[in-house]
């Protein structure tokens, strides 16, 4: 299948995409099939948003196709500190689990009405696909709405999204993602907290295209385009979608800027608690310390370090713990508010590194 030129897709695009509230414009019920030239997570978990919000679904299907960058996505009801550090994190509106993206792992979004919303039907979609393609694989989707392929390794996750009208349904597919990567992004480097945010499950994972390398993403991007036509009678046409175009999707920007947010990414976090010991070497000694922490919507709420009372003053300490309560679970937040602390003491060098010692380990709790 030959892709449409990007001018040519928008401007079909916007004829039926005209305004939000008009939905699609349309004379006939049926399916549209869109992609994403951006590769960008937050532009493409914003047009998820913009067409759960704005378009009319009763009579109509729609399959969105993206993919992004190296990034960790968390479901909507998850902890980003239990599930990964150093790479670009998102939260999407829907459920489940944490998933590693980049541009070897498809990304498929079925919209529907709420009505006729069925996560197994589109997961078969994907399986009828690959078997159009390749009869001999051997994949099949199980009751937790996996893919597995060899009975063994996952393929595919899933999540979903259920308005009170509209609903939508989305899932991933392994092609030639960086399995080292996904693997050690995933691995939480923090110890001692406890929360009640859902859990990732961890799955053993393979790619397509290690089974067959002939299995490109541009071959299974059309090979499920043409099924997902056949299914729903229409057009395998795929219309190409720039998530920044305004004119096309009036609001969009404003979503994806919403989407980047400390407040979105982190602050939906869900109530969690850290509880945690250390051991501070100084000199030739070596110090234990214990540090509670209550966190709510990605804010300290309680805040409370023990250390013995002759290696720090006690009203230091308060000053510290003080200033934390309320402030962002984040080390940049709490890096600068130490160091203005910091200005505060006494002029005495050994102070200043004591207190230096302890502020640099509460930082590496966050």
């Amino acid at each position: 299948m030959v892709l449409p030129s990007l001018l040519k897709s928008c401007l079909q695009l916007s004829c039926v995409l005209r305004t939000p509230k008009a939905g699609f414009r349309s004379t006939t019920s049926g399916g549209l099939i869109i992609q994403s030239i951006s590769n960008d997570i937050y532009q493409n978990l914003a047009v998820e948003d913009w067409i759960h919000d704005h378009v009319n679904l009763e009579n109509r299907q729609v399959l969105f196709l993206w993919r992004n960058s190296p990034a960790v996505v968390i479901g909507r009801h998850q902890n980003p500190w239990q599930e990964q550090k150093n790479i670009k994190l998102a939260r999407r509106r829907s459920g489940g689990g944490t998933v590693y993206h980049d541009l070897g792992n498809i990304n498929l979004t079925f919209f529907t009405s709420r009505k006729k919303y069925e996560r197994m039907e589109n997961l078969k979609l994907v399986v009828k696909a690959l078997k159009a393609l390749r009869p001999q694989l051997d994949v099949h989707v199980t009751d937790r709405y996996d893919i597995l392929l060899d009975r063994q390794y996952k393929i595919s996750g899933t999540a979903a999204k259920l308005g009170r009208t509209t609903a939508y349904h989305h899932c991933t597919l392994l092609c030639n993602a960086d399995k080292f990567v996904l693997s050690s992004v995933l691995k939480s480097p923090y110890k001692g907290l406890k929360s009640n945010a859902t859990p990732s499950v961890p799955a053993s994972v393979k790619n397509l295209f290690e089974e067959d390398p002939s299995l490109t993403y541009e071959v299974l991007l059309d090979a499920i385009a043409d099924t997902y036509a056949m299914q729903h009678q229409i057009d395998n046409h795929i219309t190409l979608i720039n998530p920044a175009d305004e004119t096309v999707l009036p609001g969009i920007n404003n979503k994806t800027k919403e989407l980047r947010t400390w407040e979105w990414v982190y602050g939906k976090t869900p109530k969690f608690s850290v509880s945690t010991c250390f051991n501070m070497v100084y000199k030739d000694s070596v110090l234990d310390v214990k540090v509670d922490m209550d966190v709510k919507h990605g804010r300290i709420e309680v805040c409370n370090i023990y250390l013995p009372e002759q290696w720090l003053p006690p009203a230091l300490c308060s000053e510290l713990v003080k200033s934390l309560t309320g402030s962002k679970f984040c080390p940049n937040e709490a890096t600068t508010l130490a160091t203005t602390l910091l200005r505060l003491c006494p002029q005495d060098d050994e102070l200043h590194s004591r207190w230096n010692l302890l502020c640099e380990n509460v930082v590496t709790l966050m």
